[in-house]
């Protein structure tokens, strides 16, 4: 039976989709922001094994992230600096990507090299998605036009979920880091 008790399909509420999905980005963003409070640059810097993707300073003074040549769990943890500095790559990717010129390339997104200017990144990025997000319909969300990066040839509501699962799983990562350091050997 419909919402209007005629037995007749229930109509989509205008907005419906992206309310959804925005109540989602919410959530994720709600536990990124915890994980970054008070996240320092040596938490950043910290290793948890002797090998896993980490930042490195160049020459110029950037810094460059490693790049897995696959997934495998023997690459090691991550440090935070790689998890904040991904963080940073998909969003950067996906706005441009589905907002911008599409010229973007990981090789141009360097990690900002502290804490404070991770907060102040991914906070800029989380204001620029929302503000993209807002503007968006559910037909924007149920079409394919700006669905480039990483996928293709889905609704760009495929991409949004993506983003918000991705997001949520990297704050997961950098928190139990965070535990990992609290708790690391001092001896």
């Amino acid at each position: 039976m419909g919402r209007d008790g005629s037995g007749a399909p229930a109509q989509p509420v205008v907005g419906e989709a992206r309310g959804y999905l925005i109540r989602q980005l919410d959530i994720a963003w709600q536990l990124t922001s915890y994980h970054l409070d008070g996240l320092s640059t040596e938490e950043c810097l910290w290793r948890p094994a002797d090998a896993g993707l980490h930042v490195h300073q160049t020459a110029s003074g950037a810094w460059r992230a490693d790049w897995p040549e696959h997934e495998g769990y023997d690459l090691g943890p991550p440090s935070i600096a790689w998890l904040t500095w991904h963080i940073g790559f998909w969003w950067s990717m996906v706005l441009d990507h589905s907002f911008g010129a599409g010229a973007l390339a990981r090789e141009s997104v360097m990690w900002p090299g502290n804490a404070d200017g991770v907060r102040a990144w991914l906070g800029g990025l989380e204001e620029r998605w929302r503000a993209a997000l807002d503007q968006s319909t559910d037909d924007d969300l149920r079409s394919s036009r700006r669905t480039r990066w990483p996928i293709q040839d889905r609704p760009f509501g495929d991409v949004v979920a993506w983003a918000n699962v991705e997001l949520m799983k990297n704050a997961a990562e950098i928190g139990y880091a965070r535990f990992l350091y609290a708790r690391r050997s001092t001896a």
